[in-house]
């Protein structure tokens, strides 16, 4: 699998996760099954750019390719406010395959960030 980050802008800085350690911090957790309406990105914008580009027909396609490599046998990872920290391509291609609802992992606390305003092109992606 690719390395990922999640992205969140808070209070005016950037805050990066990484999401191998996310995933550690599930192994102890019980996932819930939880509507897909009530994933706070389900309705709402949720493409990141840090520069306000807008989504370009080969970032799209790219997006659409991992969503049909996702595997919907593995739970996402919600924060305690509902918002995704991984799992967007799952809650697409479960909303594509007329689901109503997925399995989460929901933290407890926001985890401190791996990173705070690190340009994201300056992550290791190794």
């Amino acid at each position: 699998m690719r390395k990922q980050y999640h992205f969140r802008r808070i209070n005016q800085q950037l805050y990066a996760w990484d999401v191998d350690r996310l995933i550690q911090l599930t192994q102890e957790l019980q996932s819930e099954t939880i509507a897909l309406k009530d994933i706070k990105e389900y309705n709402e914008t949720y493409w990141y750019s840090d520069e306000g580009d807008s989504p370009t027909c080969r970032s799209i396609t790219e997006h659409i390719k991992l969503i049909h490599e996702a595997d919907l046998a593995y739970p996402i990872i919600i924060c305690p406010e509902g918002k995704l920290m991984d799992g967007m391509h799952r809650v697409v291609k479960a909303h594509l395959e007329g689901w109503t609802s997925i399995q989460a992992f929901r933290l407890a606390m926001l985890p401190k960030p791996d990173y705070i305003d690190v340009d994201p092109n300056d992550l290791p992606y190794d």
